[in-house]
């Protein structure tokens, strides 16, 4: 029979297997119960006792069963050895008795003949445990289990204070070890089956194949032969060596335990000698064979690869580490994790590194994983925001897998000033108080001190200050923040004496606290503990503040108190904070008599906005599309409307736009399971629970901060949270979802994690919960305490319920028409673009056009309009009107100048067509020129026109359609305009006025972390923690960190616009740049390049170009527009300096363009060094090989100098390529295609250079195109040139005008202490900055680009004249005469804008009569006075009023 009750435990406590015995079982007379005894011959610990009493109910449910297992023959061995058993009577007492667990810590034991005395360190503990009935727990529990009977005492004992250090340490230690060996577990299950990986043979990549187990590579700590290590390649680098003969092959290996550099030399062909001694290398040429030998050992050691490889650890002094001399490599099968359940689970809770500062794993990564598992969906749900969309619904889309689309929101329920309030007059008493607090939780901390102030009609007239014996011991925390000890309240009554008096010193008046709510509930849970009810108006000051004090940072009550000049000084003792808290609130109270209130219930609604209350963590899917546009009118309203550090969603809101919305409770931060660990009753928990669609409950590692945090007990009781959560969802017939809560992809991610949490100040970094995804078995394994069945429907079927409600859902509404781009539509603008079109046709040529121009024409616009970008081209056109009629130049810049319409219109100054001339006068005109001598209409001879003898205009610069908008003619346009930085507001003010408010917004940027910041956070780290780790394996778990969300921003050109029918939360989100409340301006919130071709963008760009040209054109009275593109003179300048009267000695360079826009710097000036440019068409040429890249190093450059090609058949706009195609007989369609291919950096596919090979292409060129990795537009290069040689125009002929108006606009670091010096001072600067240009600050370098156009200048005998107090301008430099220019207040070092402007503003109302008379005036400091009179700007002026007026 005994064997028969043993079976009961059958699969709960296999330990206990053998052990048991069974005495007896008795019944209640009921029936209704039934006690088990069995005896055991060993201690039966709390968890195998637990898992066996839990059995026995479910075999007898719904009988109750008490289960009694005993041991007594250990009875004996207890009695003389008691502390032998005390870790078990702690953990005993600790489950029955939690509040007096903590004085049983470290608790003795000791027995004489049957007292059992319990020795504690902790005075107040004998009485504490005696009045909690520990004594008489104890006392039924030996004899329960040992079948004995003592008397327990508790008896205090001192120690030492290293004692209760030791204490203290140890209690530390253990708990992090219990979290630390919990993640560890499941660390180490996961990684166990990371090494799961395919079993193929390997495969040999160089050298002999590699056999031998290979070692971690942290065990690598000192040089050795012939070892074997594996791992995946991080970054790979590549070098050529001795003239060609050999590539040294460099690679980052790392196989999570650390990592290490990898080098091998491979050589093209093999030595003579055997053994590769110093012999002599073959001198012929590496074959071919050969080469591709090499070739492919580079190509297979590829980023991401997973690579066994065998060589010598060595000490390497380039690499200041070790490194692997590498001998042999193969190719290996790289471990992944495998999901390998039949049924597999859905993540609901899954963040990206979107998720500011917190995720670290793209959803690219992270989706893609869900698909190899098979997983049938998957969800993104980032911390507020959903900027992951975009690439998640990519990424789906890519791995063919449903994505639900969600957030984890910040659910708040906007709070009042006053809860409960009545019509009580404001001059009635109010009772201020403030408790000091164990703990923050009311339901298990105490108060132990109250301060209670009371205010009646704005004084304080009465005080009330008591200890509490919190009859249980004080945290060490809470002791040093508060100052109160243990001693302090041993002898103080306890709370069921103390909270009577308060309430009696409460009376009827109302109560206040600041942040009512926690000083309240432990009022109610205390006078719930005693039976007591209460029920009074609460007023809350820190909401109070929150609302009339809108515009501070921190409403805490030192920086209220501060703000206001109220005294706090004992800050978090009772009474003292009460008092400093009753004297806001007067003052507040004051303030709202002054807005009319005159009664309590008229403070909430006196008072609107500012107050955000509690929030909870809640998660949101989109189920169809309507709900992924309220999803996105939530994000915008938790940002523009209800930010406070992060963006929160009042309950309101999310019910107003919850419709295709599903809610799920979240995590620990939910608002369900906060309410079940504060042990809210039953009712309440159901209120709650049925707010949502679906619970959630997380694996307890998730949690594990609550048993460091004592939010918990234990495991089980982690465990008991969610069971009870489970019970809910069972109770409400809500379904309940096991989630991850992931962060990171696998276990090892959790380092980037904790990386960029330490850099952030978290305390707790480097216990990282185990928030990584998580395969189906994984999850089952977490929730296999509910059972087999509750566990797969957890984790499974519920799921995937959810996943079934998730509709047809895109990232953007699907277009009406099927197009891709939602346009807006202006109902004239087809028509205005045409005929504008037409005349200004007619202008040019007159009514009878020729026929070619009439074909671009007809060929442009039925792409244009047809694909409906009528109405872009007609905003481009109007904003460009609107700029040029207010004085302001606007540049084109992109790919618009291939349009002949935008030229035409007045968009673009670049001219498409052919090279040709036209009469200004007559309207003759010819295209008959020589094509193969002329590629640009500019470089054309001058002519006169053959009917009127006006002279002829040369214009045209050979710019094919299709560059611009396709080969089709339908792709997106993209209209750049560069406007004056100066005029760029008001081109944004302008784009609204055309649209309306609703209708525009600034285009959002994303900012990440990028890898300079991230190996800071690195270093920092490893710094903090006194870690040594390689360079390589920094840079590994920098790599690790990069890409993680910091901020966000504002696009400095982009505004986007939208069709007048739709809402812009159908497309996206909105939000203030960095979440900046005080920014008027609002953005999209993903980063446009995500919206591209979805919704239309307008590149107006501010730029310094069109702002100096307004300066020029003011300055000398000659209108820019007028100027000749064809100057000798200024041709002159790009390859010599004679046209300015100097020498190239003078001034330091061989060409004459410091200064000259997009031709000043040293990159571009050795470039015009080199080819020695005289026409238009070759500074095209340059510009398009200045601004791509790997077009000119390495390129073009070499092709020149090797005189295979001359720089006019070089490849140096992306137009060229497509051009020349054409012309060798390739197919356009192909030759367009070779082209976006080549200048997006994606080489030429196999075919593409087979047709270039089928029409004869040069092998150069084929060579050329493979190396390109970006390439400018044509259009762009004609489009700067144009506007570099206007400005040039004027620093040939109006010197001191261009000087002028350069400083000015470009020059922001002037420093008139430096460069108003002499001609031979500046030039020593110079030298001496340049002899230490690796050690220049940005500042520094950018001074010298300045001090190389004053050096030319004062070469040019133009001098500058020193800052005068009543002459000069507080920002602009003056043009004094043809030889002199003045310089403004800002040209001295210190002296900033407002100071400036404040000067002139003061002497335009009287001359300064003193010194003091300046300063008082201009409210500028005593070091810029000392700055003014260094600067000699202050002459003779005396220093005091009092001395001008004894100088009469």
């Amino acid at each position: 029979m005994a064997q028969q009750w043993e079976g009961l435990l059958e699969g709960a406590a296999q330990e206990l297997r053998g052990h048991l015995t069974l005495e007896r079982v008795t019944a209640s007379k009921a029936g209704d119960e039934i006690s088990v005894f069995f005896s055991s011959d060993m201690l039966v610990e709390e968890r195998p006792f637990l898992a066996a009493q839990r059995a026995m109910r479910r075999n007898f449910a719904p009988t109750r069963v008490k289960l009694i297992i005993r041991s007594p023959q250990l009875a004996q061995d207890f009695l003389s050895d008691p502390q032998k058993y005390a870790p078990f009577i702690l953990r005993c007492v600790k489950r029955r008795h939690p509040s007096g667990a903590p004085f049983m810590n470290d608790a003795t034991l000791e027995c004489k003949g049957d007292v059992l005395s319990v020795l504690v360190p902790q005075d107040i503990a004998p009485k504490f445990l005696a009045q909690s009935g520990v004594d008489k727990y104890i006392e039924q529990l030996v004899e329960n289990v040992f079948v004995t009977q003592v008397h327990v005492v508790f008896q205090a004992v001192k120690l030492r204070e290293e004692q209760l250090e030791e204490i203290r340490r140890r209690r530390k230690a253990e708990d992090e070890q219990a979290v630390a060996a919990m993640i560890k577990t499941q660390s180490e299950q996961v990684a166990a089956q990371e090494v799961k990986a395919v079993k193929e043979k390997p495969k040999a990549i160089f050298g002999r194949p590699i056999t031998a187990e290979p070692l971690p590579i942290s065990e690598l700590t000192e040089e050795a032969s012939k070892l074997t290590i594996c791992g995946e390649v991080l970054t790979v680098e590549t070098r050529e060596l001795r003239g060609g003969e050999m590539q040294l092959l460099s690679f980052a290996l790392t196989d999570y335990t650390n990592t290490i550099k990898c080098k091998t030399f491979l050589r093209y062909k093999p030595r003579k000698g055997r053994f590769g001694n110093a012999q002599e290398d073959d001198d012929r040429p590496p074959t071919e064979e050969e080469k591709k030998a090499v070739e492919d050992v580079i190509a297979a050691v590829k980023e991401g690869k997973w690579l066994a490889v065998r060589g010598d650890v060595k000490m390497d002094s380039f690499e200041h580490g070790l490194v692997v001399m590498v001998n042999d490599i193969d190719a290996r099968e790289k471990p992944m994790r495998q999901d390998n359940a039949e049924r597999k689970r859905i993540e609901l809770h899954m963040h990206t590194n979107m998720s500011e500062m917190d995720a670290v794993s793209s959803a690219s990564d992270l989706i893609k994983r869900a698909a190899q598992w098979g997983h049938p969906a998957v969800a993104i749900t980032d911390h507020g925001v959903v900027q992951a969309f975009p690439e998640a619904f990519g990424a789906a889309k890519k791995n063919k897998i449903k994505l639900i689309p969600g957030m984890e929101g910040y659910l708040t329920d906007v709070t009042v000033v006053v809860k409960d309030g009545d019509d009580r007059p404001l001059t009635d008493d109010i009772v201020v108080v403030d408790f000091e607090t164990t703990g923050l939780n009311p339901r298990k901390c105490r108060i132990m001190e109250i301060g209670a102030v009371r205010i009646r009609n704005g004084q304080v007239v009465e005080e009330y200050s008591r200890f509490v014996n919190p009859m249980e011991p004080i945290p060490e925390e809470v002791s040093n923040l508060t100052h109160i000890t243990d001693a302090m309240v041993a002898d103080a009554n306890p709370a069921e004496i103390e909270i009577p008096k308060l309430l009696e010193f409460i009376g009827g008046a109302a109560f206040a606290a600041h942040n009512a709510k926690f000083d309240y509930s432990f009022l109610t849970e205390e006078c719930s503990r005693l039976g007591i009810e209460i029920h009074m108006p609460v007023i809350d000051t820190l909401e109070f503040s929150r609302r009339m004090y809108p515009s501070l940072k921190s409403h805490r009550l030192g920086a209220v108190c501060k703000s206001l000049g109220i005294s706090l000084k004992n800050a978090h003792r009772a009474v003292h904070d009460a008092r400093a808290t009753a004297h806001m609130l007067n003052r507040m109270l004051d303030t709202a008599k002054e807005k009319g209130v005159t009664r309590l219930n008229e403070i909430n609604s006196a008072l609107t906005g500012g107050a955000i209350g509690d929030s909870y963590h809640i998660i949101l899917l989109a189920a169809e599309q309507d709900g992924i546009t309220n999803l996105n009118k939530i994000v915008s309203e938790g940002h523009l409307n209800y930010f406070s550090r992060k963006p929160h969603t009042p309950r309101e809101i999310l019910q107003k736009y919850r419709k295709g919305i599903i809610v799920g409770s979240a995590c620990e931060a939910g608002e369900l399971f906060r309410a079940v660990v504060d042990g809210k009753n039953d009712t309440e928990l159901k209120r709650i629970a049925r707010f949502y669609d679906y619970l959630e409950i997380q694996p307890i590692g998730n949690n594990a901060f609550m048993l460091r945090e004592g939010m918990a007990e234990d495991e089980e009781q982690l465990r008991d949270f969610n069971r009870k959560i489970v019970w809910l969802g069972e109770e409400l017939g809500i379904p309940v979802c096991a989630t991850g809560d992931v962060h990171f992809l696998d276990p090892k991610d959790g380092k980037f994690r904790a990386i960029i949490q330490a850099a952030h100040g978290f305390k707790d970094a480097d216990n990282q919960p185990p928030l990584y995804f998580k395969t189906t078995q994984e999850m089952l394994d977490e929730f296999s305490y509910l059972g087999k069945a509750k566990a797969e429907e957890v984790v499974i079927d519920n799921p995937a319920k959810i996943a079934a409600r998730i509709g047809e859902v895109g990232l953007y509404p699907k277009h009406p028409e099927g197009k891709e781009t939602f346009q807006p539509y202006w109902p004239d603008a087809a028509d205005n673009i045409r005929n504008l079109c037409e005349e200004q046709i007619r202008e040019w040529f007159g009514d009878n056009p020729p026929e070619i121009v009439v074909a671009r024409k007809e060929k442009e616009l039925s792409s244009i309009l047809g694909y409906g970008y009528g109405t872009l081209y007609n905003i481009a056109e109007k904003l460009v009107k609107k700029s040029n009629a207010d004085g302001y130049l606007v540049g084109s810049r992109g790919s618009v100048g291939s349009s002949y319409v935008a030229h035409l219109v007045g968009i673009s100054e670049v001219n498409a067509l052919p090279p040709h001339y036209r009469c200004p006068k007559c309207k003759w005109y010819t295209f008959d020129v020589d094509r193969s001598k002329y590629k640009v209409g500019v470089d054309l001879p001058p002519m006169k026109c053959p009917q009127c003898g006006e002279d002829l205009f040369r214009d045209g610069f050979d710019i094919p359609f299709e560059v611009f908008l396709g080969f089709k003619g339908d792709k997106v346009p993209d209209i750049d305009l560069n406007f004056s930085g100066v005029y760029q507001p008001r081109a944004h003010a302008y784009i609204e006025e055309l649209f309306g408010k609703g209708y525009c917004y600034r285009a959002g940027t994303i900012g990440t972390l990028a890898d300079k910041t991230a190996y800071g956070y690195v270093k920092k780290y490893c710094e903090e923690r006194n870690l040594t780790l390689s360079e390589a394996e920094m840079n590994r778990l920098a790599l690790g960190c990069v890409g993680v969300k910091r901020t966000t921003g504002q696009h400095p050109a982009g505004m986007v616009v939208l069709p007048k029918e739709y809402e812009i939360q159908q497309f996206v989100a909105i939000q203030h740049p960095a979440n900046d409340m005080t920014s008027p301006v609002i953005t999209t919130h993903y980063d446009f390049g995500s919206m591209h071709d979805v919704l239309v963008k307008l590149d107006v760009l501010g730029h310094d170009d069109p702002t100096m040209i307004r300066m020029l054109m003011d300055l000398t009275g000659i209108d820019a527009r007028t100027l000749p593109l064809t100057d000798p003179d200024v041709i002159s300048l790009f390859s010599g300096t004679e046209a300015l009267g100097v020498t190239p000695e003078q001034i330091g360079s061989k060409t004459g363009t410091y200064g000259v826009p997009e031709f000043g710097t040293k990159f571009v000036r050795q470039m015009l060094e080199e080819t020695h440019p005289t026409t238009m068409e070759e500074l095209i040429r340059i510009s398009g090989l200045s601004h791509g890249t790997d077009v000119w190093i390495g390129n073009a450059q070499e092709i020149i100098k090797a005189g295979i090609a001359p720089l006019a058949s070089c490849i140096c706009c992306r137009d060229d390529i497509m051009n020349a195609l054409i012309d060798y007989g390739v197919a356009p369609k192909m030759s367009f295609d070779t082209m976006e291919s080549v200048r997006k950096g994606r080489g030429l596919k196999p075919e593409m250079e087979e047709a270039m090979i089928e029409h004869n292409v040069p092998a150069w060129f084929i060579d050329s195109c493979k190396k390109i990795k970006y390439m400018f537009p044509k259009g762009h290069a004609v489009a700067y040139v144009t506007m570099a040689l206007r400005i040039a125009w004027y620093k040939v002929h109006r010197p001191a005008a261009y000087y002028c108006a350069y400083y000015t606009v470009r020059a922001d670091c002037f420093d008139a202490s430096v460069l108003g010096g002499s001609l031979e001072s500046i030039r020593g600067r110079y030298k001496e900055m340049e002899a230490n240009s690796k050690d220049l600050t940005q500042k520094d370098k950018d001074l010298m680009i300045i001090m190389e156009l004053v050096i030319e200048m004062l070469c040019r005998g133009i001098k500058l004249a020193p800052v005068d107090l009543y002459k000069s301008d507080a920002t602009k430099f003056q043009v004094v005469d043809d030889q002199t220019i003045r310089m403004p207040f800002n040209a001295l070092p210190g002296l900033g804008e407002a100071a400036a402007q404040s000067i002139v503003d003061a002497r335009e109302q009287s001359p300064f009569i003193s010194i003091e008379d300046l300063r008082n005036r201009t409210k500028i400091s005593a070091s810029l006075i000392d700055l003014l009179r260094e600067g000699g700007c202050l002459g003779n002026l005396p220093e005091s009023n009092q001395t001008t007026l004894f100088s009469f």
